[in-house]
């Protein structure tokens, strides 16, 4: 009896969208919870604890065979969380500024997209196929997501914009490459990144927008409601991914043979 490989990632449409900016969204408002109010345990303590956590998450990802929603979504989330974190630390700790953070993560993100590219292996998340290929995807998500902090923050504090301006412009950007997507000959690879990398300050700035006090530009709700709001949100979209999982996830008899794809080849079960 023939086996198929199956992928391990999500089907790119409106439910991984939707998911995915509530999981970046949620992440800003946990590392929030976290490092500073209600338990204060600072930038460096709390990115040491959440990068074990996200350590932990992605080593269950990459032993998974396949497609699992609520595995996948949770090292989503805890990238976020990290990445807030970490992003919080270079910028106020370490002093580098909002400017300064966005520079050195955008720069550091383009390295790894090259590097990425250098490999041979594809860029079209819907085709990873093998371990090399999904530890690169996971790289590029750490790294967008703490740069999605950083320049969050300089569109809304470093250039004055705000909050909820900063989401307008933000989500105008997203509709700009929704728009791209259907009239434009640009690379669907390349709107995707554009869009993926976008999700995160867009999800930043929304959650400092309801999170923050009225004095700082926010509708004053605070992280604790903030958080248990977002998690209820998240975790009904998860469930409803976990039950059309089928519909979910993808076979990948069609996808490149990249070089280097024996070293994971996950299988389904037998045909029926």
């Amino acid at each position: 009896m023939s086996k198929i490989p199956l992928s391990k990632l999500p089907m790119v449409g409106v439910l991984f969208w939707t998911i995915k900016i509530v999981a970046t969204t949620l992440g800003e408002s946990v590392s929030n919870f976290v490092s500073m109010t209600p338990l204060n345990l600072g930038y460096a303590t709390s990115a040491l604890v959440f990068l074990a956590a996200f350590a932990l998450t992605l080593t269950m990802q990459l032993r998974t065979d396949r497609f699992r929603p609520v595995v996948f979504w949770s090292v989503i989330l805890t990238t976020s969380i990290v990445g807030t974190a970490m992003s919080d630390f270079m910028n106020r700790t370490a002093g580098l500024g909002y400017a300064g953070g966005a520079t050195v993560l955008t720069s550091l993100l383009v390295l790894v997209l090259i590097g990425w590219r250098a490999t041979g292996q594809t860029m079209d998340v819907e085709r990873i196929a093998t371990t090399k290929g999904e530890i690169l995807y996971w790289s590029a998500t750490l790294v967008s997501n703490t740069l999605g902090t950083s320049s969050g923050d300089f569109l809304s504090d470093g250039l004055g914009i705000g909050f909820r301006d900063s989401a307008l412009v933000l989500g105008g950007a997203m509709l700009l490459i929704l728009a791209a997507h259907y009239v434009s000959p640009i690379s669907g690879t390349v709107l995707f990144w554009a869009a993926y990398v976008l999700t995160r300050p867009l999800g930043a700035v929304a959650e400092n927008a309801v999170e923050k006090p009225v004095a700082q530009g926010g509708l004053g709700v605070g992280t604790t409601l903030t958080s248990g709001a977002l998690l209820a949100v998240l975790a009904i979209l998860v469930g409803h991914q976990q039950l059309t999982q089928q519909r979910q996830t993808r076979t990948l008899d069609d996808a490149p043979r990249a070089e280097g794809q024996a070293d994971h080849q996950p299988e389904a079960a037998p045909r029926r």
